[in-house]
C-alpha cells in the first residue's frame, strides 16, 4: 500500500521518481481504508531532506500510512522557509486534541548542549507527555533517543572524546524480539553524533531493554518494556550522500572532521559511497509499523488512553 502525502510536498516527487508509490489526496480520500496517522515531529534543520528520508522508509509497508509533519513553536526554523513550514507543518495547539497511531521524534543538532538549555525543550517535554494518551506507538531518533530516555527514566548522555561517524557494524541482542525479526545476525546504521547513552545506565532501568548494539559505536536500539517506545541512537534513514556531505562541508569549514568509518570504499573520498544500511532501515520501520503500531492500535482512536 502507498503512503498518503500533499500533492504538492517536496518529497512527493522525489518518492515518484524513486518508484515509490505515493497515493495522492484525492484518490485516498476514496478508499474504504482508515490510514495509520503517523506523527513526525520534525527537529531537524534540514526540514524537507529529512521529512523525505523518512516517508521513504514509511513507505516501505503493506498499510497505508498517513503522516503529519509537526514543528516546535518555540523554536524558529532558518534552513527552511516560512512558506514551506506554514504550508506543510502544525504546531503542538494544533494537534494536542487528536490521537495518533504513531509519532517520530528525529534527532537535532544540539546533542552538546544540557537538554534544559535547548530554547524547545519545555515544548518537546509537553509533547512527550501528551504523547502517553494520545500516541500509541512512540519511535526516537538520535538526539530524540536520548531526550526520550532523558525525560522519562533520567538516563544521562556523555561527551565522546570524538566525534562518532560513519556506518558501523551492529548485532542483534534479541531475534525473537519482532521488532528485529528478519534482521542478520550483523547490520548496519550510519552514526553522527558527539555524545553517547551508555549500556550501563541503561541496565539499571528494569523498563528498558537494549535490543541491538555495536562494539565499535555502543548502544543501538532500545524498548520499553510495553513495545510502546523505542529509542535509535543510529540514523537509518540517512540517504547515500548523508555523511559526505557532512564530511565535505566540516573540511570546508576547517573544522576538526575524521573521514565517516565504513563509508567511502576504500576509504576514498572521491569514490561514491555504498550504501549497506537501507535494507535493515526499510525492515526496522516495516516491523515498527506492523507489529507495534497497526497490530496494537485500536482501529477507532479516540479510546485510545481511556482505561
Amino acid at each position: 500500500m502507498p503512503i498518503k502525502i500533499a500533492n504538492q510536498l517536496p518529497a512527493h516527487q522525489t518518492l515518484e521518481q524513486e518508484n515509490i508509490f505515493v497515493m495522492t489526496e484525492d484518490r485516498a480520500s476514496a478508499q474504504d481504508i482508515r490510514p495509520l496517522r503517523i506523527l513526525l515531529l520534525n527537529l531537524m534543520p534540514t526540514k524537507i531532506e529529512t521529512e523525505t528520508q523518512f516517508m521513504r522508509l514509511l513507505s516501505n509497508s503493506p498499510l497505508q500510512v498517513e503522516p503529519e509533519l509537526l514543528q516546535v513553536s518555540s523554536h524558529i526554523s532558518r534552513n527552511t522557509s516560512a512558506e514551506h513550514m506554514l504550508k506543510f507543518y502544525k504546531t503542538f495547539d494544533q494537534v494536542r486534541d487528536e490521537k495518533y497511531d504513531g509519532m517520530i521524534i528525529t534527532g537535532a543538532p544540539v546533542e552538546q548542549m544540557p537538554f534544559e538549555q535547548v530554547d524547545y525543550w519545555q515544548e518537546l517535554c509537553a509533547i512527550m507527555e501528551w504523547s502517553k494518551t494520545h500516541v500509541y506507538s512512540t519511535f526516537h531518533v538520535c538526539w530524540g533517543a536520548q531526550a526520550g530516555l532523558y525525560y522519562r527514566y533520567g538516563v544521562p548522555k556523555y561527551p565522546l572524546e570524538k566525534k562518532l561517524f560513519g556506518v558501523f557494524p551492529h548485532r542483534p541482542l534479541d531475534l525473537l524480539h519482532p521488532l528485529l525479526r528478519g534482521f542478520d545476525d550483523v547490520f548496519y546504521v550510519p552514526h553522527s553524533r558527539h555524545t553517547e547513552t551508555r549500556r550501563s545506565d541503561i541496565a539499571l532501568v528494569k523498563d528498558l531493554q537494549i535490543l541491538s548494539y555495536s562494539d565499535m559505536a555502543g548502544v543501538h536500539l532500545i524498548s520499553d518494556m510495553a513495545c510502546r517506545n523505542f529509542y535509535a541512537t543510529g540514523h537509518s534513514e540517512y540517504d547515500r550522500d548523508t555523511l559526505a556531505r557532512e564530511y565535505f562541508r566540516d573540511l570546508s569549514r576547517g573544522l576538526p572532521i575524521d573521514k565517516p568509518y565504513g563509508y567511502f570504499p576504500d576509504d576514498d573520498p572521491q569514490k561514491p559511497p555504498v550504501i549497506r544500511w537501507r535494507g535493515a532501515g526499510a525492515l526496522l520501520f516495516a516491523n515498527w509499523l506492523n507489529y507495534f503500531v497497526y497490530q496494537r492500535t485500536p482501529y477507532d482512536l479516540s479510546t485510545l488512553g481511556k482505561s
